[in-house]
């Protein structure tokens, strides 16, 4: 090439920086990126849960797909062509949308760390649906929580009860202390996940709740029970409140009054009474969201739903209500079945005589 179009080629190149749309940063490797920033700089601050999510979507599909790029070829082209490549695959609608979360977080980061000036996710459409289904959130009823109640040992039970009655995380419930416990309300304040320990989800999740006084009388209860645990051949007996001092967790671990852990629960006592009952989908995030669908059904306020339940968007309240659609549809189809009943059981006479007529 003579000078002349090199010089040309080279100002084709450095045009995107001298103006503004890209940044000298941007040539840096994606993979490297991730593991030598992201990865330790960004990702400590997610709660533990969250961190190990997003270790398994870079490890599995980001990494594989872009981790020799450059962060200034990851254009909306690039991704566009990447997702589009995913509609023919296995994995869920939900399992898309974390792919492209985790994507925009860290391409957000890159952003604020100086290396991209724009981010290509934005407005990025994932494949569609494989069937139009509305996936329903699975809950129970109040019958079926009275009965997987009586199938499931304290405290567990009792852990449930506060669940289900006051829409609490399970994390919240792992790290609720007794000077969060009121005469008629609950503080969230704080949340502990497998040993992480940290601020509830969000803003709104930091709150005082009212709850009804039986929740209140039976974490009090709690003080006064003693059960027992096979150990080996032997049988120990164990007092389920070990201290109760304002700082003091008020669901501790049977044996040494350490956080419990919410899939040993979910696994030792949740799924096989649950199971026991022929309900198969129960879990920490079931009981929450059939509180929610209670107080839908009891004919609460959105607005009063969104404040009990702590939701930063009234969205996801509505995604609830959503739920109950079909139910008031089969409502509205059995009242025109009853006028259109009652309709035909008044021309019954009518045409009974008519016919007589002509005979």
């Amino acid at each position: 090439m003579s000078e002349r179009e090199v010089r040309k080629v080279a100002a084709e190149v450095v045009r995107p920086i001298n103006q503004g749309l890209e940044s000298i940063g941007s040539a840096t490797n994606l993979g490297e990126y991730v593991n030598a920033t992201y990865i330790p700089v960004s990702l400590p601050v997610m709660a533990k849960s969250t961190q190990d999510r997003y270790r398994g979507v870079i490890r599995n599909y980001l990494t594989p797909a872009f981790g020799k790029l450059c962060l200034r070829d990851l254009t909306p082209m690039t991704i566009d062509r990447y997702f589009a490549g995913l509609a023919n695959s296995a994995l869920a609608q939900e399992s898309l949308d974390k792919i492209r979360d985790v994507l925009a977080s860290i391409l957000k980061r890159a952003i604020r760390h100086g290396l991209l000036v724009k981010n290509p996710t934005e407005g990025v459409e994932l494949p569609r649906a494989k069937h139009g289904r509305v996936t329903q959130k699975p809950v129970i009823s109040y019958e079926q929580c009275e009965q997987l109640l009586m199938c499931i040992q304290e405290p567990y039970a009792t852990m449930i009860y506060v669940a289900i009655w006051s829409g609490l995380r399970v994390s919240e419930l792992i790290g609720l202390r007794w000077e969060d416990v009121h005469a008629d309300s609950l503080t969230i304040d704080e949340r502990c996940c497998r040993g992480d320990w940290g601020a509830p989800k969000s803003n709104a999740s930091n709150a005082t709740i009212g709850v009804d006084a039986e929740v209140i009388d039976r974490i009090h209860r709690l003080k006064n029970i003693t059960v027992e645990v096979k150990a080996g051949r032997a049988t120990r007996k164990y007092k389920v409140v070990k201290v109760d001092d304002p700082r003091d967790l008020v669901f501790q671990s049977v044996r040494n009054g350490r956080p419990m852990r919410d899939n040993n629960i979910l696994t030792r006592h949740i799924k096989p009474a649950a199971r026991k009952l022929g309900l198969g989908y129960v879990n920490w995030k079931c009981l929450r969201t059939s509180r929610a669908t209670w107080l839908v059904q009891a004919g609460s306020n959105p607005k009063d739903v969104q404040g009990l339940m702590r939701h930063s968007r009234i969205s996801t309240t509505m995604d609830i209500y959503a739920q109950m659609v079909a139910d008031s549809q089969r409502e509205a189809i059995a009242k025109v079945t009853a006028m259109v009943a009652a309709k035909r059981a008044e021309k019954e006479p009518l045409a009974v005589a008519a016919s007589m007529m002509i005979n």
